[in-house]
């Protein structure tokens, strides 16, 4: 597994990577012949889920930045 992917960020899969690894250490053979497609595509929809998650809380926190930003322009205008 890729070292980015064991992260705090991705705690929630964590449990799913392991039994890719797991899958993958059976040997080559084992992985072409597609024994662990069901983990690979398991592990995609939990990171996938985990990076959605993380989007809709950086979302959040621009718009409030934003926010912020505008009344400073707001007040800046006002005052001029």
């Amino acid at each position: 597994m890729h070292p980015h992917l064991h992260t705090k960020d991705n705690t929630e899969c964590e449990a799913v990577m392991l039994a890719l690894e797991e899958c993958h250490a059976k040997g080559f053979m084992w992985k072409a012949m597609g024994m662990c497609n069901d983990a690979k595509q398991e592990l995609n929809r939990c990171l996938k889920g985990e990076r959605m998650k993380h989007q809709s809380f950086n979302r959040s926190n621009v718009q409030d930045k934003k926010t912020v930003i505008r009344q400073k322009w707001k007040e800046i205008d006002e005052n001029s």
